[in-house]
């Protein structure tokens, strides 16, 4: 049995709603004040008294259209659009913490990896290493539309460039400066040693990028790697690159699956499975009592359009769900995307056939993730089974008002999770900073086995000589 505390990280967007639909209109939601960097500054610090190991920005650089081949539904409820760059907010976040780190989304496909790097090294210099890349391979057609392709591409040629990617900045990250590159030698007016900084001369299929990194050495030189891929190419992807894999799951049983899974491809990585921590996405409503909080989750599901819930799922899947009666299961449908849908929520329940309308009731509330409801000794309990049971290493908690439910969470659950050793202790003030790579494994660059590990390798090899 699993017996260590969970990493702790808020799960958000920059953006006034993200995976609850309606919240916008719910009592006290302050999901509109998205754009205020004071807002963002006071949920940091928020977070960092309450001792959260970190929160975590998704993003989409697309907008959900698919649902009646528009994205009106999308835009009356906001429903993950508008959205801003999440990279601008942590400078602001980080200048008024010292412990809480950040996980960050960027798409792979869209960015070319040399702009990428120094964005990521400037944020690891900028935050003293607690930044972490969230690498996705963007599922949006709405994105491939407008950033210039006339379709997206297929999701293995996505992943194929994504791992050459991937060497293109273990490249600049781990090999481009060596360590003591940077020596600020006054008397021979040298501020970084030339014979110490070398073009990476990388010349492959999908990217040619000659010359040397714009950044000087980082904290971590390469951000801790995040990534949610699924699929088997996901996870072969992830079992090859990540360091935390975020997952969601509708079950108990459905997460113990895929993290047996995750970790098997960790290891035909040839790296140790626990090299990888997985992070699961969960929804928490707390009350007093069960009875308050069931309430409390009523209230949240009263408030979600259906229109608005099935806009997201339509986006995320790319099925247009207006196509479907919103009580005829979809295994009667017969068609290859409707049995796409249907299998994402068998695995969790095999003998209930699935209707649109029920699907909608689930996602409701904290989307395609699972949702805890109850007091707080109810919620200690439900997380310790997720815990114990499907073998994750921390959660991603999203929230119902933004930032109501984590003020919930922090007043009423949090004690007890502390108690039960759940969450580990809270942090004492006068404790020295680490980067994200130190609070996750306890060393500031990549373990052994890790791809940009053999980067940084070549590095010292070719200093020797």
């Amino acid at each position: 049995m699993k017996n260590e505390p969970l990493s702790l990280f808020a799960f958000d967007v920059f953006s006034p709603t993200h995976l609850t639909s309606g919240t916008w209109r719910a009592e006290g939601d302050q999901g509109h004040r998205y754009t205020d960097l004071q807002y963002w500054t006071g949920v940091a610090q928020m977070l960092e008294k309450a001792g959260f190991d970190g929160i975590f920005f998704a993003d989409n650089v697309g907008y959900h259209d698919v649902f009646r081949g528009n994205a009106d539904a999308a835009l009356r409820d906001a429903a993950q659009v508008p959205i801003n760059d999440p990279t601008v907010l942590i400078s602001g976040m980080a200048a008024v913490t010292k412990h809480l780190t950040f996980g960050v989304t960027c798409s792979a496909t869209y960015e070319p990896p040399y702009l990428l790097a120094r964005k990521f090294s400037s944020l690891d210099h900028l935050t003293g290493g607690r930044v972490g890349w969230n690498i996705v391979t963007s599922y949006s057609e709405a994105a491939a539309r407008n950033l210039g392709k006339e379709q997206q591409l297929s999701p293995e040629e996505r992943y194929d460039m994504a791992d050459e990617y991937m060497e293109v900045v273990y490249k600049l990250w781990e090999s481009s400066y060596e360590e003591d590159s940077v020596v600020r030698d006054a008397d021979s007016a040298t501020y970084i040693d030339p014979a110490k900084v070398h073009p990476i001369n990388h010349a492959g299929k999908y990217f040619t990028v000659p010359g040397f990194h714009l950044c000087e050495p980082s904290p971590q030189r390469t951000p801790v790697l995040f990534q949610a891929g699924s699929s088997s190419r996901g996870m072969e992807f992830g079992g090859k690159h990540a360091e935390a894999v975020f997952i969601q799951s509708t079950s108990v049983e459905g997460a113990k699956r895929t993290v047996a899974k995750l970790r098997q491809a960790v290891a035909d990585a040839g790296r140790d499975p626990r090299d990888v921590k997985i992070v699961i996405l969960l929804t928490v409503i707390v009350a007093p009592t069960d009875e308050e909080a069931q309430a409390k989750y009523q209230k949240a599901v009263d408030l979600a359009p259906v229109d608005a819930i099935l806009a997201r799922l339509s986006g995320w899947t790319g099925i247009d769900m207006s196509e479907y009666d919103l009580d005829t299961p979809l295994a009667s449908v017969g068609t290859k995307a409707g049995q796409s849908m249907v299998d994402m929520f068998s695995k969790a329940d095999p003998d209930r056939d699935w209707t649109p309308r029920q699907i909608a009731e689930f996602l409701a509330v904290g989307g395609t993730g699972s949702t805890i409801v109850g007091s707080p000794e109810t919620v200690a309990a439900e997380l310790r089974r997720w815990r114990d049971e499907a073998d994750i290493d921390g959660v991603n908690l999203s929230y119902v008002t933004k930032p109501g439910g984590w003020e919930d969470f922090i007043e009423l659950a949090l004690p007890e999770l502390r108690a039960q050793g759940i969450v580990a202790p809270a942090r004492p003030e006068d404790q020295e900073p680490v980067t994200l790579r130190e609070k996750l494994f306890g060393q500031k660059y990549t373990l052994d086995g890790h791809p940009a590990t053999a980067q940084r390798a070549a590095n010292l090899s070719q200093a020797a000589r």
